[in-house]
């Protein structure tokens, strides 16, 4: 049985002058997703590329396990910013996992059923971390909008309803192809990652784009918010202390970073969806899938280590060593 979980197209490889191939194609020619291992001497018997996914799935898991365990084991990160961060960080410790999990799967156990249900997996949990994003930025945006009556029940009851879309999504996305959306039955509908359909990987691309130009009018808005504020902080100096607008002037700084961190991880991946083609070579596609598993991998470090309440309870959960009595101040999203 052929291995079917994120296969790309690698008929751009050729065989060397009285050498053959480490794997051969089966089936019709036509054929370019379904690889199978030969019998000949290997010299690299598991593709480069796939031990790199592999070894990003795993710092990825790790970095964001840490995230998870410090969320869920303090009582005082229940912010609905705490909140949409604990998601974001599941979302991409699932994301490791199945980038792990299609690593197995695909060099040693073959099952067409199996690779449906991690390929399924890992577009649920892209999915899930991508919108993440945007449901931090929306946060974000509500935080300096409506700075009043930020920190009601009202709010969280708002996040909840976000995070029940955005995993509800998530999840229908991600059984699309595990209920009969993919490619296995017809070669020719196959998409750049294989058994997702060219349809398929169309509609996640597209749907990449709506988020991201949401992010950026959020951001723009963000933007404007913050120099109101600085223009009224300007005119009322010696009434409103300067630390609130040097906190905002950070959270914009560091909303900056993350559009910057996302668009450059995601783009060329998401563009690549739109305009390639299964017969390109598969090194196109992982040259750009690549780079957007690193997103994953800059969340935790952007949204969470950076974080004092976080660090705080990072040295706490790892050491103990932190003074239990020392002042605390919740902050809001703006200054994170």
């Amino acid at each position: 049985m052929t291995n079917q979980s994120l296969v790309v197209n690698d008929s751009f490889l050729t065989p060397s002058a009285g050498g053959s191939l480490p794997w051969v194609e089966t089936g019709s020619p036509e054929h370019n997703g379904s690889l199978e291992f030969s019998t000949d001497p290997l010299d690299f018997p598991i593709n480069p590329w796939d031990i790199m996914l592999c070894m990003s799935g795993t710092v990825i898991a790790c970095e964001n396990a840490i995230v998870v365990a410090i969320i869920f084991y303090t009582p005082t990160l229940r912010t609905p910013m705490f909140v949409l961060i604990g998601s974001l960080a599941t979302a991409d410790l699932l994301a490791g996992m199945g980038l792990i999990l299609n690593f197995v799967f695909r060099y040693v156990v073959s099952s067409e059923t199996i690779s449906l249900v991690t390929v399924g997996f890992l577009v649920a949990s892209f999915t899930a971390s991508i919108s993440s994003l945007l449901a931090i930025t929306v946060d974000r945006y509500f935080s300096l909008y409506n700075a009043l009556t930020y920190f009601s029940e009202k709010t969280l009851q708002y996040v909840h309803l976000m995070l029940l879309g955005t995993w509800g999504v998530s999840l229908f996305l991600g059984l699309l192809p595990v209920l009969g959306w993919n490619c296995l039955d017809d070669a020719a509908s196959c998409s750049i990652v294989r058994p997702l359909t060219r349809s398929n990987v169309t509609l996640l691309a597209v749907s990449f784009f709506v988020i991201f130009v949401l992010m950026l009018t959020l951001y723009f808005k963000i933007c404007k918010i913050v120099c109101r504020h600085a223009h009224q902080i300007a005119l009322q100096q010696h009434f409103f202390a300067t630390s609130h607008y040097v906190a905002t002037k950070k959270g914009v700084s560091t909303l900056a970073i993350i559009l910057g961190t996302f668009g450059a991880s995601w783009l060329p991946f998401a563009i690549y969806c739109l305009v390639g083609e299964k017969e390109y070579p598969s090194v196109y596609t992982y040259a750009t899938l690549l780079p957007a598993t690193y997103n994953s991998m800059i969340n935790p470090i952007i949204y969470a280590y950076r974080n004092a309440e976080i660090q705080r309870s990072l040295y706490v959960l790892l050491c103990g060593c932190f003074q239990a009595n020392k002042a605390y101040r919740s902050r809001s999203p703006s200054e994170v």
